[in-house]
Parts: structure tokens; sequence; C-alpha cells
């Protein structure tokens, strides 16, 4: 039988009902792929929306920005009696951008009518508290008067607005001052979304009919004439994006601005708003915000803005340097009423006030204030606020700080600086500028600092001499070692001191040999005319005597914390210290012998209005008040008789001054350290070179420092006499007891029991110098 052949096996053409389903699949997977990348695409998107969301919502919810510490004078305080000058008062209106006028209407205006000042108070913070506008009028004797002698207000004493000073910016440079929605009147948050964002109220932070207005206008002006961005847009762009202009910045903005509108209300993002705008430029200090632009361009608050006022700044938003009121003011103007237009068509001001307003100037104050106005007192600030906050902390959290400056004392030491080391130069024929100087003025008793000087030109911004400086002292050190002496109890005033010739040998066997500046010896003179006619030979040789190391204890005990070398030259001025440090040490001698650190800084708030730290008088007794009473009375003899007596050709005789000069070797440095009842002035003069100069204490910082007292109201020395001291009268020549109408004699305070008992011949007198029978009278 024959093997059967394998049969063929034929394929099937494929159904039309398999090539369907064939196209589905291929399809199906299609579309799973573009639904599981629309998904990614969507959380994705969803994430990064989410993460833009915390971002909006992590600083807006916390510290929006970092805040400046602000630094302001201490206010002026006005009563009947207050030791002010009608020409102090001049300086601090002016200051305080005060306006003259003939009425007085308005708050930050003045009028001077004779004798008779009236001034209307501005309202202003002082921490937490505000303070209302106040009228108020005083008067004074005369034009030169040096104290008020009336006064009317409300209460009997009034103090004017504190002078903002300088600020520690945040490292951005940005400069704003927070202020809450409803401390911003109303018709300039309504003015505000009239020109910049009509619809605010009514949009979710994108405003479609905003862009598409700003798109035809655009369009048919052929360039960029408006913008479409809402207020909630700016913020965002001001708030959290940069300058870049690219599709992803503007996706940023939109879902920003998105998520801003959904968590927080209108309120909030138009406070954030005003809060954040910029409104101008100070060097590198950017003004940010309708509160700080208000006292920048009108030094005024925010709530005292008038319509005109608050249409320049609103005009601003849309360019604040390019309508600048200051550098283009034409310009400034008009944009001020294109605002005053809007308002009126909104229904914000009437017809009235509009035409009102369009007639009024351009009213910012003349020049933008200076936020370094003052850079040598507020180095000295800084310094002493470091001791008890971190630089970040100053930065970034807002603070208030209060300090003691008083701007008027501060203007007439700057002028006195200035302009007394010019006619020193031409008197002197020394270069031109070549002279530098430091002044440091304090209240006697409270240990603030008045007035701090670190520059012949007070604005620079440099080396700060008042405080950085350290020159040899010169004879300021005697007062300190007489004082040690009369400590003692071995010492009078009327002691006799040798003034020979001195040699001494130094341990390395060199002899130091002082001699006086003079080059003349003197002989026996009583202690109080080595310290008045300051001879360094009788300095040197009493120094010898009572120990270098008892001089240089007395000096620290005095406020002086640097190490001082314990060798002989100490005693004739060997020692180096800054003006601030001369000061301190001479501040004790004239508070008493009582020691208190000198303050720059009276109290600091925290930016909600809390104080977070006053600075107390802190004092202790440095010296026994028999030995101050003594020091004192020999350093008004030397401001009367002595190397100071070059005071009183321009000081009224009636002003008891008390002082000592200061030279050091080859006359590198002029020194003069004077003080009154009220105050005490330090003045150092010299060449930043260390070049010998011309000068001694007397002929270049007393200068200086006379100029200065002659303008200050201040107060005569009026010591109390202690228990234990008497006065007595006492041979000039022989310090043996006299009597008070015999020739030579002089009636000086001497310790009970220290008072010499040995009498003098008597040859009568017919006369006697007037200033020295006031003196006994005050002591008596």
């Amino acid at each position: 039988m024959a093997a059967r052949k394998p049969s063929k096996t034929r394929k099937k053409p494929a159904s039309r009902n398999s090539a369907k389903k064939t196209t589905v699949s291929w399809r199906g997977r299609i579309w799973r792929g573009l639904f599981y990348v629309g998904l990614a695409a969507v959380l994705l998107f969803a994430g990064y929306w989410g993460w833009m969301d915390h971002k909006v919502r992590d600083r807006f919810a916390g510290a929006k920005w970092e805040l400046a510490a602000r630094i302001y004078a201490r206010p002026l305080e006005l009563y009947a009696g207050a030791p002010v000058s009608a020409q102090m008062l001049r300086l601090e209106l002016k200051g305080l951008n005060y306006q003259p006028v003939e009425k007085v209407v308005r708050p930050g205006q003045f009028s001077w009518q004779g004798n008779r000042v009236e001034v209307y108070r501005r309202a202003h913070k002082l921490g937490a508290e505000m303070i209302p506008a106040l009228p108020l009028a005083l008067t004074f004797t005369s034009r030169d008067a040096q104290q008020i002698d009336s006064f009317t207000a409300d209460d009997a004493i009034v103090a004017l607005e504190p002078k903002e000073i300088g600020s520690i910016y945040p490292a951005t440079g940005e400069d704003r001052v927070l202020t809450r929605l409803q401390e911003i009147p109303p018709l300039l948050g309504e003015t505000l979304l009239a020109v910049e964002d009509r619809s605010f109220m009514d949009h979710h932070g994108i405003s479609l009919r905003a862009i598409s207005r700003a798109f035809m206008a655009n369009l048919k002006a052929g360039a960029v004439v408006q913008g479409g961005s809402t207020l909630t847009q700016q913020l965002v762009k001001n708030m959290y994006l940069t300058n870049e202009r690219s599709l992803i910045r503007k996706l940023n903005e939109a879902l920003m601005t998105l998520s801003l509108e959904w968590h927080y209300s209108k309120s909030d993002i138009l406070e954030a708003y005003l809060n954040e705008v910029f409104l101008g430029q100070s060097g590198n200090r950017a003004i940010h915000g309708f509160a700080l632009a208000s006292q920048f361009y009108f030094n005024k608050n925010v709530s005292a803005l008038n319509t005109e006022e608050i249409a320049l700044l609103v005009g601003l938003v849309k360019g604040a340097s390019f309508y600048s009121p200051w550098r283009q003011p034409q310009r400034s103007k008009a944009r001020r009423d294109t605002v005053l237009a809007v308002m009126r068509d909104s229904g914000l001001i009437t017809d009235v006030e509009l035409t009102h307003a369009l007639a009024q100037p351009l009213t910012v104050v003349k020049s933008p204030a200076s936020q370094h106005a003052y850079p040598a007192f507020v180095g000295l600030v800084k310094q002493q606020l470091l001791r008890d906050y971190p630089l970040e902390l100053l930065q970034s959290d807002g603070l208030t700080i209060y300090t003691t400056l008083a701007p008027s004392v501060q203007t007439m030491a700057e002028e006195s600086l200035s302009q007394t080391l010019g006619q020193l130069e031409t008197q002197y024929k020394i270069p031109a500028s070549q002279l530098q100087g430091a002044v440091v003025v304090t209240a006697v008793g409270s240990g603030e600092v008045r007035a701090v000087v670190g520059d012949r030109n007070p604005r620079y911004h440099g080396f700060n001499r008042a405080l950085d400086t350290k020159r040899a002292i010169g004879s300021l050190i005697k007062p300190a070692l007489y004082l040690t002496a009369l400590e003692s109890g071995n010492f009078t005033l009327a002691t006799p001191l040798d003034d020979g010739p001195v040699e001494h040998e130094l341990r390395n066997g060199d002899v130091w040999t002082p001699t006086n500046f003079s080059g003349i010896d003197h002989g026996l003179v009583p202690l109080y005319t080595a310290l008045a006619n300051s001879y360094n030979q009788a300095a040197a040789r009493l120094g010898l005597e009572i120990g270098i190391d008892e001089v240089v204890d007395t000096v620290h005990r005095l406020g002086v914390e640097q190490a001082i070398a314990e060798v002989p030259a100490v005693v004739l001025g060997a020692v180096d210290l800054s003006p601030l440090a001369v000061s301190d040490y001479f501040h004790t001698l004239a508070n008493e012998g009582i020691y208190s650190p000198l303050r720059a800084i009276r109290e600091v708030y925290a930016a909600d209005g809390a104080r977070l730290r006053r600075y107390p008088l802190n004092a202790r007794e440095a010296i026994s008040s028999n030995a101050s009473y003594l020091i004192d009375f020999a350093m008004q003899i030397t401001a009367r008789q002595g190397t100071a007596r070059k005071l009183y050709t321009q000081l009224p005789e009636s002003l008891s001054v008390a002082g000592k000069t200061g030279t050091t070797n080859d006359q590198r440095d002029s020194w003069f350290a004077g003080y009154t009842g009220s105050d005490l002035g330090v003045v150092w003069v010299g060449s930043d070179d260390n070049a010998p100069l011309p000068l001694t204490g007397a002929t270049g910082a007393l200068p200086v420092w006379r100029a200065l007292f002659k303008q200050l109201p201040s107060e005569s020395i009026h010591r109390v006499q202690p228990p234990e001291v008497t006065f007595v009268w006492v041979d000039a020549a022989s310090g043996m007891l006299s009597g008070s109408e015999c020739q030579g004699a002089l009636l000086l305070p001497f310790v009970k029991g220290t008072q010499p008992h040995q009498r003098a011949n008597c040859e009568r007198m017919k006369r006697r110098e007037s200033w020295w029978r006031r003196l006994w009278d005050e002591n008596n």
C-alpha cells in the first residue's frame, strides 16, 4: 500500500474583526500612554504649584521683610525756664523740616514774631504710644535769650518729635516702616486702587479685562503704554520674583498670584502692597512702602498726608525715579495732577477740592533727609548697641532706638570745629585742610552724649577721630595727678611745689629730664598755680614723690579702662586716649567725683512697640567729695587765670567754667577739656600725619571749645560745699595764713585740719579782681 503524502496546511486570511482588534489595541496603548503622561504632568504641575503655594504662604504668613533698626535723636523738651536758646530752637525746627509761615494752621509749621514763637507739633509715635499733634506757643526775653521765658500748651512740659538720625539697614539695602491698613488714610488706599487696579475687589488675582484693555491700548499706541498687572501680581513680582523676563517667570507669577488670592484676604494683600511698593532711592537705600515714603518726601506721618501729597505718592508707583519730585519736578507735578484728575473722576474728591489741590506747589522737603547725617554719633550708637544685640538682629528685626543726641548741639559743635579750624589755618599759615579735629559734648550728671564730631567735614563716613583715634593727651593727665596728691592728705591747694629742674634715672639707665613748655623755672609755687599754669617740672617731681602707680590708679578710677604703662612720663601725659575716653575721664571730675559710663542710648523698642531695654544711669563714687571739690576749684582757677584764661575773652564772666589745656611733644596734639555746671566738652585738634604744629592746647583746641560754648545755653558750676571743707585766706606766694584785705591773699578751700596755721605778713590792698570775689561768694 502506497504511503499518503502529508497535506499542506493553508493559513486562513485575517478576518476583519482581528484587524479591528489590532487597531483598537494600538490606539489604546497610545491613549493609555497619553493618559499616564498627562497624569504625570498634572501631578508634576500640582506638585510644582504646591511647592510654589508653600513658598507664598511661608513668607506671607511669617516675617515678610527684614526691617531696618531706626535711630532717633532725643526729643527737645519745651517748658517755662527750659535751657533752650532761641538759636537752639531754630536749629531744632530746621532739622525737623518745620515750615516757617505767617500764621500757623497745620502740624509741621511755626511762626516767629519777635520774641514769640508758635509751633504746631506733628503727631508721632514714641514706642507704641501715638503722640497727637499739638499747637503751642512760647516766648524768649530777648533775641539772644538762653532760656524760655514763658510757655503755653495743654501740658506744662511738651516735647517735639524726635528726629530720625540713622538706620541700620538689612544687607539688601531695602528700607521700610511697617504700617497697618487701618493706619493708612482711606483716601490713599482708594486712590491707589483707582489708579492701579480698579477691579481689585472683584478679580481673583488676574484680570482678563485689565489685560485686554492694556493690550488694546498698547496696540493702538504702538508701544507699551499700559500694563495689565493687578496689584496682587505687582506684589508677587516685588516680593517673590526677579526682573527676569521669561516664560517660566510669568508662569510662577500666575501661580503665586492665584495662591495669594486663595489663601489671603484682599485686606491682607493690600496692606502688604502698601508696605512693599518701591517709591524712591537715596544712595544705597531703597525706599519701600507709603509710610516711609511719607517721611522721606514730606517728613510727616502717613496719617497726616493731604490730598495733593497722596496724589504725588500714588503717582510715584508708576516710576519713582522717572517722576522724582527733586530731579524732575515738572514731570512729577504733571503726574500728580493726572492722579488728582483720576481721584475726581472716581468720585474721591470734589471739583472744588481738585481745583484747590491743582493750585498747590510740590510740598516735598527741600532734599531727602540723609540717613547718615551724623555718622560719628551713629557710630557710637552702633558700638554701644553691639554690646547687647547681634548685628543680624539689628539689620532685620525693626528695632527702634532712642538716643541722647541733641541735634542743635551737634550742629553747633560741627560748625564750631570746621569754622575754627579754617581760621586757625589762616592765622598760623597752616596748609589748607591739614588740621583735623574731634569734639564730644556730654551732659554733666546724666552722662548722656549730646554731640559727637569725628571730622572737620561732619558728614564724612570714614575714620571717626572721636572714637577711634588715640593720641597722647599731654597735660590733660594733670588733674588726676594733683587729685591723687590731694586725696593723700599730705597736700593742699596751697602746698608749695618745687618747679626747679628735674633729673630722674630710669631703669634702663637713661636720665629723664622734663622741662617746662616755656623753658623757664619757677621755683616754689602753690599747688593750684602749678596746675593752673601746667608746669611740667613741678608735676614730674610731684608724681615721683606720690608714686606713678598711685596716679595710674586714679586715672583708672576716673573712668579710663585701657592699660597704662607705669612710667614717669605718664604724669606729663604719655598716655594715648581717644576724645571719647577723655570725656569719660573728665566727666567724673565734672560730676563731683561720681563715675557714670557715658551713654548714647536711652531706650530700645521692638517693632511692635514693646520696650526691650532701658539704659539707665549707673553711678559709683570714684573719688571723695572733698578731693573732688578741691580739684574742681583749682580747675576753675585754671580757666580764670591759668592756661585757659582766653576762654573769657568771649564767654561772660558770670559763667563759671573749669577746664584743662593739653599740649604734647612738638605740639603735635592740641587738647582742651572743659565743663560748666551742665555740659562737658572735649576737643582735640591735630594733623592725621602726626606732624608738629604751631598750636598749643590754648591756641588750637580751646578756641573750638570757646566757639561752641559761646552759643550753648549752659549753667554755671554750683558745687555744694562738703561739710568737711572750709575756706581760708592764704598768701598766694607762701601759702601761709592771710586776710581778706591783704595784698596777694586768696580764699582757698581746705579739708578741715589741713589748712595752714602760720601767718604771713599782711600788706593792705585797695581792690580785688571781680571774678575772684564772685568765686568767693559762690562758695560761701
